[in-house]
């Protein structure tokens, strides 16, 4: 019964489901979802594979575009950032780049001529770098893998320096029942509540730059772009705009569980540009 009530809250979106295992679930959650993605054999995979990224335009708009009056950077660390392609913009303002990536088969040594300095995640979810070192942290799309959301964020901020600047996207709506299989997903992904995931950020002494949404109706016409053109519908800027238009437009309506596949006439993903505060 106290199962039932739980899975219940998390599908409202009261809880995010997952964040308050215990270590052995989180150790058998990890498990699932290390290779997870690598095996999930999707044309976006064949793409990264072969260099080829299809969110620039996405991270330029809503995440790179805030911070490209900073000259440089000295320490770097990217969530989940596999090949490290995501740092393509900035590459020439890094100096020093590291990646935690759980998978094997989705790393690389460089990205242009930047040496990537990899580390293995701890399952824990410890951040194994001391208090304050890095200028920037990115995390794309690599939280809803995750368990334990809430300390996962608390090591975020922790490692992020004083004035250091965190970018996190990640999806806010359940996609889907994470009890049954999905296609194109991994085994436990789901999204994170957006109310719970902003109480998240301002405990973690956390200043809300910049908040948007994006991904209107982004699944359903990409099916349909798809067929047509090489790349999906959000590689290119013109329709980051548009969508940009549109998630304005129908985020009132956000909903986090809908079990309705046609009332889903609102954002899927949430863009935010953090900033951490002066406060211990």
């Amino acid at each position: 019964m106290k199962k039932d009530k739980y899975l219940e809250q998390c599908f409202k979106g009261e809880i995010i489901y997952g964040d308050n295992f215990t270590l052995n679930e989180i150790n058998n959650w990890f498990e699932k979802e290390k290779e997870g993605y690598s095996k999930l054999g999707t044309n976006e995979l064949e793409d990264l594979n072969n260099n080829i990224y299809h969110y620039h335009e996405l991270n330029k708009e809503y995440g790179f575009n805030y911070i490209r009056d900073i000259n440089d950077f000295q320490n770097v660390l990217g969530l989940g950032s596999a090949t490290g392609i995501e740092f393509e913009p900035l590459v020439e303002k890094i100096k020093k780049l590291y990646v935690l990536e759980p998978s094997e088969e989705l790393r690389a040594n460089k990205i242009k001529s930047l040496e990537i300095n990899y580390k293995e995640p701890s399952i824990s979810g410890e951040i194994d770098f001391e208090n304050n070192k890095f200028d920037l942290i990115t995390s794309f799309g690599v939280l809803h893998h995750i368990p334990n959301v809430s300390f996962v964020m608390s090591e975020i901020s922790r490692v992020l320096k004083k004035g250091g600047v965190l970018l996190l996207r990640e999806p806010i709506v359940s996609m889907g029942d994470w009890r049954e299989e999905r296609y194109g997903l991994t085994k436990n992904e789901r999204g994170i509540p957006i109310k719970a995931f902003k109480q998240i950020i301002l405990q973690n002494n956390l200043e809300i730059v910049a908040e948007n949404y994006c991904f209107t109706l982004t699944t359903p016409l990409n099916r349909i772009f798809i067929k047509f053109f090489k790349n999906p519908i959000y590689y290119y800027k013109t329709y980051i705009l548009f969508d940009k238009i549109l998630s304005k437009f129908f985020r009132f309506n956000i909903k986090y569980h809908s079990s309705n596949k046609f009332d889903k006439f609102y954002p899927q993903n949430v863009f935010f540009v953090l900033k951490k505060g002066s406060l211990d």
